[in-house]
């Protein structure tokens, strides 16, 4: 990958609107950005420290940057997008880049919609992640038609610099950017129909029902977006974890972001780079495994039916591993991950649980891996987790998929392989001989 190149605008169509996005990174964790008021996917990179931003996290993960519909390099549309169409573009954004699950970064206004997106589809959402976000619009300062009046007098001149990145009020070059930034992003009557809207919301009543592990960041002094806000926000969603930073910055890529930039990464990955804590590290056979189509299969059966079959489907998986001396690490919601000492041992269990689901109706492939695990409580972390996830990527429906290493370790098991040639798994070096197995 060249460190210096910037991406490629490419367009996903929601609809019969296309919405700009832009992908850096090639890591095995996905990470969507979730924009703010204001948004230009090329014309951002622009700005002081963005563009450094998205390559510390593009340095572990794959980060997806868009601009939402009517702004930037997407579609105009008449009025302002509502928060289902903002989540319909997102799921079309994540379809086009063949993200199934990611972990959702909003920043400010981005982060309500982010809120309800998690709540909405968790199967689609690993992480939520909130920073210099709202629950509820009557936190900010002034009513609405005083930020409607001063945001229209002013809007192209830069004057939001003073409250979005009051760091750089005082330096001329950085008010023409943010001016310029403002007029390639939206008109002033879109900004209008924007801040409009965004004064009717109030996704309070949905964070209780929030499932997927969620971090809120805000900074101590936000000119924006008060700090009590934050922390509110974070307050009514279940386990959130909240983390302040010192400034007055609204601007997520602005000033000391190494703490932050470290936090995101140990919530996403478990990890941090340059992290001395001291993790078990084991070798271990890594077992993932996927329903085929469950979203499909979801909509047909309807909620009741499909969560019926779903437990019986973790019940038969507890069952599976457990027979085969495995460790059930977790459920993923529609398949499960778990490892085992032995690879024959997993290379069985993958067979067997997956003959079972086929009885009741519920395909599945599987991914296998061996290789050095860090484990982490009850969860487990590093290249033999994510080489697993990616060979299961692999795997046709019905097939247990593994790798070299894993035919090698089991000879004179009793077990069949049939090869299915070399691939090359994203975000993982070199090429890799996969097989099918069978007994």
């Amino acid at each position: 990958m060249d460190n210096t190149a910037l991406p490629v605008t490419r367009y996903a169509l929601s609809g019969d609107v296309s919405i700009a996005y832009q992908v850096m990174g090639d890591g095995p964790f996905d990470i969507i950005m979730v924009p703010g008021l204001v948004s230009h996917v090329e014309f951002a990179h622009e700005a002081p420290g963005y563009t450094a931003f998205l390559r510390r996290l593009a340095a572990f993960a794959r980060v997806i940057t868009f601009d939402k519909r009517g702004q930037g390099l997407s579609d105009r549309i008449s009025g302002a997008p509502s928060l289902e169409d903002r989540m319909d573009d997102l799921r079309a954004i994540m379809d086009a880049v063949g993200s199934r699950r990611a972990a959702v970064l909003g920043f400010s206004e981005g982060c309500s919609m982010s809120a309800l997106f998690a709540a909405t589809y968790p199967e689609r959402v690993s992480k939520l992640l909130l920073f210099g976000g709202f629950a509820v619009a009557t936190t900010l300062a002034g009513d609405v038609e005083q930020r409607v009046a001063q945001r229209m007098k002013f809007w192209g001149t830069g004057e939001t610099i003073k409250t979005i990145w009051p760091s750089q009020a005082m330096n001329p070059d950085a008010v023409e950017m943010v001016a310029k930034f403002e007029r390639l992003s939206a008109s002033p009557g879109a900004i209008r129909a924007i801040t409009i809207l965004n004064a009717q919301i109030d996704v309070r009543p949905i964070l209780s029902s929030i499932q997927v592990p969620t971090l809120v960041m805000h900074r101590r002094g936000d000119l924006q977006v008060p700090f009590e806000a934050g922390r509110n926000l974070a307050a009514q969603i279940p386990n959130a974890k909240f983390i302040e930073y010192p400034g007055q910055d609204h601007l997520f890529w602005s000033g000391d972001v190494e703490a932050m930039l470290g936090d995101v990464e140990e919530f996403v990955t478990g990890t941090r780079e340059g992290s001395t804590t001291d993790l078990e590290r084991v070798l271990a056979t890594v077992l993932f495994t996927d329903i085929v189509d469950s979203t499909r299969s979801a909509a047909e059966m309807g909620d009741q039916t499909w969560r019926r079959l779903l437990d019986t489907h973790d019940q038969m998986a507890r069952q599976t591993v457990e027979k085969h001396r495995g460790n059930l690490i977790k459920s993923t919601g529609d398949g499960i991950l778990a490892t085992f000492d032995g690879p024959g041992r997993a290379v069985r269990c993958a067979l067997a649980f997956g003959a079972a689901a086929n009885q009741i109706g519920l395909p599945l492939r599987a991914g296998l891996h061996t290789g050095e695990i860090e484990v982490r409580g009850r969860d487990v972390g590093g290249i033999a987790v994510h080489a697993a996830a990616r060979v299961m990527a692999q795997s046709q429906p019905r097939e247990v998929l593994v790798s070299r290493v894993v035919t090698d370790l089991v000879a004179g098991a009793g077990l069949k392989f049939s090869e299915r040639g070399s691939h090359e798994l994203k975000g993982l070096p070199g090429r890799w001989e996969l097989f099918a197995a069978s007994t």
